[in-house]
C-alpha cells in the first residue's frame, strides 16, 4: 500500500504543551505572611488557582516545575524542618496537593541539612532533579539527574541543576558526600544523552541558578543560565531563578524564563508541536516545534483557592499558633533601615548576642531585611524571622587586625560612595535597581554590608576604596593592632565566605578558611536570639555608636537626602 503525502497529512496532528515553573517560593505557601501577620501578595495558594485553570485547558499536557528554594523563608517552612521534624514537610505536602511533575534544589534547601532535605526528597511525590550534584561514593548524580516525560507521542526531558558556588556559602557538613559540578560543561554532557540515548523531543533547563553575574571563579559561575543558553546546544526552553529577577528572553533561539521570588509570579512557557509518522522504525514519530511563546503571570491577582486553604487549613493553625507565642518586650520600635546610615538598635542588637554568646573580640553583621521593623510593645516569635531572616548559625574564627580592617574596607567600598562635593551620594544607589528584588536601589546586595562591633572606627566617605576605614580602638579601650590575632564572630554565611569579604576582602585563602573557625553553633542565629530576648524580658534594644561616617557636615544631609529616595521618608 503506497501513502499519498495527502495521507501522511492527515495523521499528522498538533499538540500544545503548557510548561509552568514557580522558583524561590521561599515558604509562599499560605494567603498570609505569618512574619509580617497580613495577607500575603504571592502564594501558592493563589497558584493554585491559575493551575486549575490550566488544567482545565491542558489536562495532563501541562507539565509543573519548581526550581528550588522552597524549604526556608517562612516560619510555615522552620515549623516542619526544625520545630516537628516528625512532621511530614509541608513543602512536600503542598508540592504533592498542586501535583508537580519535577523538583529542582537550591542553595537554601541544602543549608537546612542532611536531615531536612533529605526527608523532604523522600516524602516527595515527583523526582528532585539536580545533575551537577554528585555523590562523591558513587560518582552519580545525588538525586535523579534528569525526567523524562511523555504527553501524546512527545518526549520531554527536564533536565535539572544547581549554582555550585554552596560551597561559598555553606558548611561542608550540610553538603557532606556531595560535590557540585559547573554548570556548562555538566549541560552539555547530558543533553548529548537526552537528545541521543532518551529521544528527547524536547529538552527543558531547571536551573536553580541565576542570569549571569554572581560569584565567578576559574572554576564557575554561580549564574549560568545565560552562558548555558548561549553556548550549548539542544535546549528548547530554560527556566532558572536564584536570583529573584523577573527574566524573559529568546537567546540563541532558547527561551529563557524566570518568575523571581515568593510565589507572586509564575514563567509560562506554550509549545506548540507537529507529530506525524515518519514511517521509519517501529513507528517512531516526527517531533517538530513549530511555536514557542513564553511570558511571566502574574499571580498576585488570581483570587486564592478556598479548596487548597481548607485543605492545610489544620497546618495554618499550627504555625500561627507557634508564631503568636509572646517571648518578650521592646522598649522602642528597632528598624532594619536605619543599619545602612549608622549604628542602629537593629544590627548592633545581634552584634550584642555574637560577642556575649562566643566571648570573641569583634562581631561582623549586616541588615538581613532591607526594610522592617520590630514595634515598641510585645514581641513575639514571628518577630524574630524580621530580626534574622535565614538559619545562619554563629560562628567564630581567627582573623588578624589587618584581615579585619581589609573586611570593612570591601563591605563598605559596596556600601558607601566616594563622596567629591557635599552634594553627592553617600549610598552607592542606582536607580536601574529600585524594582529589584535584591539589590532594592543598592548598587550591591544590602545583606553583605558588614558592620563591626567589639571596635570604635570611623568611614571616611570621602576617601577612595580601601581607604575610608580608620580603626581607633577596641571598644574596651585595648588598642588596635592590625598584627595582633583576634576571635571574630560572623554568621555562617559569611564564616563560610559568603559574599567573598573574607576571601577578596580580606584576604583570606578559601581553602583555609575551615582552619580559621575556631567555634560553630549548634542551633540557628534565631534561637539563640529568641533565648536572649527571653532572658531579658524587657528589651533596651540600643546603638552601640561604635562606628560613624565623617566628615559628619557632608554625610549628615547626604544621609538625609539618601533616606528619601531608598524609604521615601
Amino acid at each position: 500500500m503506497c501513502l499519498t503525502m495527502s495521507t501522511l497529512a492527515q495523521k499528522a496532528k498538533t499538540v500544545t504543551l503548557r510548561l509552568v515553573e514557580t522558583s524561590d517560593v521561599h515558604g509562599a505557601f499560605f494567603p498570609y505572611n505569618f512574619i509580617e501577620q497580613r495577607p500575603m501578595r504571592g502564594s501558592l495558594a493563589r497558584v493554585s488557582t491559575y493551575l486549575k485553570q490550566q488544567r482545565q485547558t491542558y489536562g495532563d499536557r501541562l507539565i509543573l516545575m519548581d526550581n528550588g528554594d522552597i524549604l526556608q523563608g517562612q516560619p510555615t517552612c522552620y515549623y516542619t524542618n526544625f520545630v516537628k521534624p516528625t512532621l511530614k514537610n509541608v513543602a512536600a505536602e503542598v508540592m504533592n496537593y498542586l501535583k508537580y511533575d519535577a523538583e529542582a534544589i537550591g542553595n537554601h534547601d541544602v543549608e537546612t541539612g542532611h536531615k531536612v532535605y533529605d526527608k523532604w526528597i523522600k516524602e516527595l511525590n515527583c523526582p528532585t532533579l539536580g545533575a551537577n550534584i554528585i555523590d562523591t561514593k558513587s560518582g552519580k548524580p545525588y538525586v535523579e539527574p534528569y525526567l523524562m516525560l511523555e504527553r501524546e507521542g512527545v518526549r520531554i526531558a527536564v533536565l535539572g541543576m544547581l549554582t555550585p558556588a554552596i560551597p561559598n556559602w555553606l558548611h561542608e557538613s550540610l553538603w557532606s558526600g556531595m560535590r557540585f559540578e559547573e554548570m556548562v560543561g555538566c549541560a552539555r554532557q547530558w543533553v548529548k544523552t537526552l537528545r541521543e540515548k532518551e529521544q528527547a523531543d524536547v529538552v527543558v533547563g531547571l536551573f536553580h541558578s541565576g542570569w549571569e553575574g554572581g560569584i565567578c571563579t576559574e572554576q564557575y559561575d554561580e549564574d549560568a543560565a545565560k552562558k548555558i543558553a548561549e553556548q550549548v546546544e539542544g535546549f528548547d526552553v530554560i527556566f532558572f531563578g536564584h536570583d529573584h529577577t523577573v527574566h524573559q528572553s529568546t537567546t540563541n533561539g532558547v527561551l529563557c524564563l524566570n518568575p523571581s521570588c515568593n510565589a507572586v509570579n509564575v514563567a509560562e512557557a506554550t509549545l506548540k508541536l507537529r507529530v506525524s509518522n515518519n514511517g521509519k522504525g517501529k513507528g517512531r514519530r516526527s517531533v517538530k516545534i513549530i511555536e514557542k511563546t513564553g511570558r511571566i503571570v502574574d499571580i498576585s491577582n488570581e483570587a486564592v483557592d478556598e479548596d487548597f486553604v481548607k485543605h492545610f487549613q489544620p497546618q495554618m493553625d499550627s504555625v500561627q499558633a507557634f508564631v503568636n507565642r509572646q517571648i518578650g518586650t521592646f522598649a522602642k520600635t528597632i528598624r532594619s533601615r536605619d543599619a545602612f546610615f549608622g549604628s542602629a538598635p537593629f544590627c548592633d542588637y545581634i552584634h550584642e548576642l555574637q560577642l556575649e554568646h562566643t566571648g570573641a573580640d569583634i562581631s561582623f553583621n549586616a541588615p538581613l531585611q532591607f526594610n522592617t521593623e520590630i514595634k515598641a510593645g510585645p514581641v513575639t516569635v514571628s518577630d524574630m524571622f524580621k530580626l534574622y531572616r535565614y538559619e545562619n548559625q554563629i560562628y567564630v574564627l581567627r582573623m588578624t587586625g589587618r584581615e579585619v580592617r581589609q573586611m570593612l574596607e570591601m563591605s563598605y567600598d559596596q556600601w558607601v560612595n566616594t563622596m567629591k562635593s557635599p552634594d553627592d551620594h553617600i549610598m552607592l544607589v542606582s536607580e536601574s535597581t529600585l524594582g529589584d528584588q535584591q539589590r532594592l536601589g543598592f548598587k550591591n546586595f544590602s545583606f553583605n554590608f558588614d558592620s563591626a562591633a567589639g571596635i570604635d572606627y570611623e568611614v571616611d566617605v570621602t576617601k577612595p576604596n580601601g581607604q575610608k576605614v580608620r580603626i581607633l580602638q577596641l571598644s574596651d579601650g585595648r588598642p588596635f593592632e592590625e598584627d595582633q590575632w583576634y576571635r571574630v564572630a560572623m554568621n555562617s554565611y559569611r564564616g563560610n565566605g559568603g559574599g567573598e569579604l573574607l576571601t577578596r576582602g580580606a584576604g583570606i585563602d578559601k581553602d583555609s578558611i575551615p582552619a580559621r573557625i575556631e567555634y560553630m553553633s549548634e542551633r540557628d542565629q534565631r534561637y539563640y536570639l529568641t533565648q536572649k530576648i527571653e532572658r531579658e524580658g524587657n528589651v533596651e534594644a540600643r546603638a552601640l555608636h561604635n562606628w560613624c561616617f565623617v566628615p559628619e557636615e557632608w554625610a549628615a544631609p547626604a544621609i538625609e537626602r539618601d533616606r528619601k529616595i531608598l524609604f521615601k521618608e
